[in-house]
């Protein structure tokens, strides 16, 4: 076996030809555990958590899974966590995957990065851009996000090792209370980064538990959100650039997507969770939408199991009355992985997401004040307006 060495070899390599693969990338979770203690996670687990560690995954078992990722025609991993650098057969896994001549995009803390790790990322590149999620700029922000002593400086002491030794990563940030303050700082940091062409990503919406395993712990992220007219503030902050997109956006994908669940990607690829099952999406872990990989066959999963998934229909009354008929559904982040962790139905409506949605569609003039979006009768009209409008909206 050998290494892929460029970009794009694999594309070019002409195995599309004849038909799309059932599978380009594959998301691995390595573990659930992690080494911070992060406010606003939803599913990180103690690092000491041995009953967990026994649970995961073998070293063969995630070999078995990469190598018929391959055999489907993937052509990159996703390695993720909690934090995948806690495996301590990540180096073997890694460069497992590279042989298979898989790409490897790496999520990270970087508080786990080592001089041994950049040396082998120097001699066999992940073809992916590195991942880095930076907490804050100052020591304080940083901790009182992971809650973890000396995590400020693992981190920094990770990221100064990939820039150090020219391995290309980029960043993103989590936006809250304790950090929101340092944005300017942050994004000022990384534009001066070499990997770093558009503004960094960022969490402000966050996810409740995915495993509904922690009430304490749900109200706490919820109280990190923010509000629908913070969150407007902070997307229109480059306001001319947000309209651009944003009249893209809503070319290409707003309107009401009907009775059917799933109007997105989930399922046609998917992610193996820490403990072997195959999800449709990172975060739906509904038990009736998981695949047991330990008794079945990523292929299985992809040709039965997921398709016959995509095809269910809500009989929530509430969200065939409103979900179903919002021309907004591409605007809000409404989704069955959503309902699970906020209800644990798969098609119960979020009233936090709908009220963003309403708010930013307000601001762009999509629907006025007071209107509902499943009530609006002319959206085509609506978004073609708003698509040709070549004045700023105030």
């Amino acid at each position: 076996m050998t290494y892929i060495k460029k970009e794009k070899t694999i594309e070019k390599a002409g195995l599309w030809m004849k038909s799309r693969p059932l599978l380009v990338r594959l998301d691995m979770e390595l573990t659930e555990r992690c080494n911070n203690n992060c406010i606003h996670c939803c599913i990180n687990l103690p690092a000491e958590d041995s009953e967990t560690r026994k649970k995961e995954l073998s070293t063969d078992e995630i070999k078995r899974i990469l190598k018929e990722a391959v055999s489907l025609q993937c052509i990159s991993a996703r390695f993720t966590g909690g934090e995948p650098l806690l495996r301590e057969d990540f180096q073997d896994l890694y460069v497992y995957a590279r042989k298979l001549g898989l790409k490897v995009l790496i999520f990270t803390n970087a508080t786990l990065i080592t001089p041994a790790l950049v040396d082998l990322f120097s001699r066999i590149p992940p073809l992916e851009r590195i991942e880095v999620t930076v907490y804050g700029m100052k020591k304080s922000s940083y901790e009182a996000v992971t809650r973890v002593g000396g995590s400020f400086e693992a981190g920094w002491r990770g990221i100064n090792l990939l820039l150090e030794n020219k391995i290309p990563f980029v960043v993103k940030g989590a936006l809250l209370p304790c950090n929101k303050d340092e944005i300017d700082d942050f994004e000022k940091w990384a534009a001066a980064l070499p990997w770093m062409h558009e503004l960094p990503s960022y969490s402000m919406f966050f996810d409740l538990r995915c495993r509904r395993d922690d009430y304490r712990k749900n109200e706490l992220i919820k109280s990190l959100r923010f509000s629908p007219q913070e969150a407007l503030k902070f997307l229109i902050r480059k306001k001319n650039e947000h309209l651009k997109k944003m009249k893209e956006f809503c070319s290409k994908f707003m309107r009401p997507c009907g009775d059917r669940l799933f109007s997105c990607g989930s399922g046609h690829g998917g992610c193996v969770d820490a403990y072997g099952y195959f999800q449709p999406c990172m975060m739906l872990r509904h038990p009736d939408t998981v695949y047991n990989l330990k008794t079945g066959s990523l292929k299985d999963a992809l040709t039965n199991f997921f398709p016959r998934l995509r095809e269910m229909k809500a009989a929530n009354p509430d969200y065939l009355n409103r979900c179903a008929k919002c021309f907004l559904k591409g605007l809000c982040e409404q989704c069955p992985a959503k309902s699970w962790m906020e209800h644990g139905t798969l098609d119960t409506p979020v009233a936090y997401f709908c009220k963003i949605a309403h708010t930013q569609a307000r601001f762009l003039g999509l629907i006025k004040e007071g209107e509902k979006a499943w009530e609006v009768k002319n959206w085509r009209e609506r978004i073609e307006d708003f698509t040709k409008e070549k004045a700023v909206v105030s």
